[in-house]
């Protein structure tokens, strides 16, 4: 068995202003994630065309071995915390898979988790964006995510300079955003919503439905906290091109290799729990 989710981001931005904020706001989190000896190491980067699809090639390694729960570490081997993610962004359309996504050498294709991700300019009504065949649909379970609802970010999580119901874009005009923001007209600023389709495989005798509901639970808070951060940051992304994207991603992938062999990692205390 498998645990399937369908999570919808809905954001104030349009598709194309989405692909820039993204990048940027990885490669900024990326850093909060690193060091210590552990963190994101990025093996490739580079553009590819298959079967007439064309996009960004990555493939990254992730030493988790502190970000991992205490019951996996107990029956984990040393050295197999170490994920591979290859992902494959053709953009609106982005899919991770290694070689249906995150890969942990260890444990080879019993442990599989794979994300999906449409990018629409709606308000996240399509009912099968990822046109699942009629099994596979009764499995699915659908997630809203709401940037702007703090009951859905723990204590441990929350910056008040990362929370969309405070922050006011001096670029764009954008927000606060309100309750109501997503049918509200008078925001005067284009949406969209970012279906993140996650299927999880753990296949581990007596840790299974434990493990899948974790990494789920894990799955929505980035992406809840990821988001929030992605609109708090607009105006540090908003007038960027690709061009400006591609040479901040070469910059970083060096950083990333420096921070990880040495000090200490930036990121939240939650991301150890």
């Amino acid at each position: 068995m498998v645990l399937i989710k369908e999570y919808r981001v809905i954001l104030p931005c349009s598709v194309e202003e989405y692909q820039v904020g993204q990048l940027f706001s990885v490669a900024e989190a990326s850093k909060n994630e690193t060091g210590g000896g552990e963190g994101i190491e990025v093996l490739k980067n580079e553009p590819y065309e298959k079967d007439g699809e064309k996009g960004q090639y990555t493939h990254k390694i992730y030493h988790l071995k502190s970000k991992v729960p205490a019951f996996v570490k107990l029956v984990a081997p040393e050295g197999s915390l170490i994920f591979h993610e290859k992902a494959w962004n053709a953009y609106p359309f982005c899919r991770t898979k290694c070689p249906s996504s995150f890969k942990n050498e260890y444990m080879k294709d019993d442990f599989v988790i794979k994300i999906e991700t449409w990018h629409k300019p709606d308000l996240g009504e399509l009912e099968n964006v990822h046109k699942l065949d009629k099994e596979t649909l009764a499995m699915r379970t659908v997630v809203p995510i709401d940037i702007a609802d703090r009951s859905q970010v723990s204590s441990a999580d929350y910056k008040a300079d990362e929370d969309p119901a405070i922050f006011k874009s001096e670029k764009t005009g954008r927000g606060p955003l309100g309750s109501n923001w997503k049918s509200q007209t008078e925001l005067n600023c284009p949406k969209m919503c970012a279906y993140k389709l996650v299927t999880v495989k753990f296949k581990w005798w007596g840790l299974q439905t434990k493990v899948e509901n974790f990494i789920h639970e894990q799955e929505k808070r980035i992406f809840t906290n990821f988001h929030r951060q992605l609109f708090c940051w607009i105006d540090k992304w908003v007038e960027l091109n690709m061009d400006d994207i591609r040479r901040m991603e070469k910059e970083t992938q060096k950083e990333l290799d420096e921070m990880r062999k040495k000090g200490s990692v930036r990121g939240t205390k939650a991301a150890e729990e």
